[in-house]
């Protein structure tokens, strides 16, 4: 099949990597395009599980996800003192609690998703992978989508596939602005690595959460006991001015923060020097069709539900899977692969995008009386686990129910 088509990966990411891995595995020809100019390390730690999993391990990752993985064996949760109020092991629940069984960061996954690309043999699809290049402008007809991309090239595909994230360009040059599908549901998220405070508390392998009115702090100890991921999340109105300003993101940390226990000083006091401060909306993505012509799109920038959800690495492992074998299957008829993939995935993005603005309240108490009730809640349900509070975690974490998943063998897709 090689050459046959020719397909436009937009963003290198986990979904345009992981969908970039099976075109290849299929014989076609890809091209990825990412805007940074080299993959981003470490991150927020995300967890696979049912059919995710399940995807991982079809594709082939699990042994390098296995070298990677996290050692995460539950969350503390924790008050202004820095006492431990409840404990939630990674076991409870069967293993489908707030921490899974394999949990990785996603600059790790990543990882695992570029070293397999890398270790393709020649027989593969031809692969042409661009850092610092994005598209620019995509005119399209039946026939081709012809792309201009930033640094000055220009070329034609069969098929472009944007998984360019929550504030996608391929979207919006094809389908329209950023604020006719994204809904902001309340809430900022930040994460960044910080020398470990001397007072975290935390045995190894643990998260420490530490909830506080209108806002919750994490901290998640790296492999290197020297350093720790902080991860803030705080509930404010939406503003746009907030956006690619890294000195505003921060001062309105702080101003949600400051004055509070445990090692939020220590995290504020570092904050500025962190190398990878990361901040962005909480916010989630619906659209009535996710491609247009020869255009498609994976991931959060078709089906962002929130970090809230806990599903968006899920979700983009498995789109990924799925529209890479749909058109694997029928590469002359992209309309008939677009049609496929979405009527897989559109149930289960459905289901894993309801409630998540109710999600973010609950997580996000706005007194000291909702947060103090908030964690009796939590101590009631780590030591009598009751059959209402399950549903409710399980609600809020965003379990993964059971997904057929189809085999795309026969087109030479693991």
């Amino acid at each position: 099949m090689s050459g046959s088509i020719r397909v436009l990966v937009c963003g290198g990411g986990i979904a345009g990597n992981a969908v970039a891995l099976q075109l290849l595995r299929a014989g076609i020809d890809t091209t990825v395009v990412e805007r940074a100019p080299a993959p981003r390390p470490g991150g927020q730690a995300v967890d696979l599980r049912g059919p995710s999993r399940k995807v991982a391990e079809r594709m082939g990752l699990l042994p390098g996800i296995r070298r990677r993985q996290l050692d995460e064996r539950g969350m503390v949760f924790i008050d202004d003192r820095g006492r431990q109020l409840a404990r939630m092991p990674a076991e409870m629940f069967g293993g489908a609690g707030i921490v899974a069984e394999i949990e990785i960061t996603r600059g790790d996954l990543n990882q695992v998703l570029l070293d397999e690309i890398a270790a393709l043999s020649t027989e593969s699809g031809a692969l042409d992978y661009r850092y610092g290049d994005w598209a620019v402008d995509l005119t399209q007809d039946a026939d081709t989508v012809r792309v201009r991309f930033a640094s000055g090239a220009q070329a034609e595909f069969d098929v472009v596939i944007g998984a360019d994230g929550l504030h996608s360009a391929t979207r919006a040059q094809v389908f329209g602005p950023h604020e006719q599908f994204t809904e902001y549901l309340g809430a900022y998220i930040g994460f960044f690595t910080i020398p470990t405070p001397p007072r975290t508390m935390l045995e190894t392998g643990w998260v420490g959460v530490y909830p506080v009115p209108g806002s919750t702090v994490a901290v998640r100890p790296d492999a290197d006991p020297a350093t720790s991921m902080a991860i803030i999340s705080t509930r404010t109105p939406a503003d746009d001015a907030l956006r690619g300003d890294t000195a505003a993101q921060q001062r309105l940390i702080r101003d949600r923060l400051t004055g509070h226990g445990w090692v939020v000083p220590a995290i504020l006091d570092t904050m500025a020097e962190a190398p990878d401060f990361y901040f962005d909306e909480v916010s989630r993505v619906r659209m009535p069709s996710w491609s247009r012509g020869r255009v498609v799109l994976l991931g959060d920038a078709a089906y962002c539900g929130s970090p809230m959800t806990g599903m968006g690495t899920a979700l983009a492992l498995i789109g990924a899977y799925l529209i890479a074998g749909e058109i694997a299957e029928t590469p002359t008829d992209s309309a008939r692969a677009f049609g496929r993939y979405e009527e897989l995935l559109r149930p289960l993005v459905t289901e894993a995008q309801k409630g998540t603005e109710v999600s973010v309240r609950m997580r996000h108490p706005e007194t000291r009386r909702g947060v103090a009730f908030a964690l009796i809640v939590m101590r009631v349900l780590v030591s009598r686990p009751l059959a209402p509070l399950r549903a409710l975690l399980t609600r809020l974490i965003g379990a993964q129910a059971e997904y057929p998943l189809p085999d795309y063998s026969s087109a030479a897709v693991r």
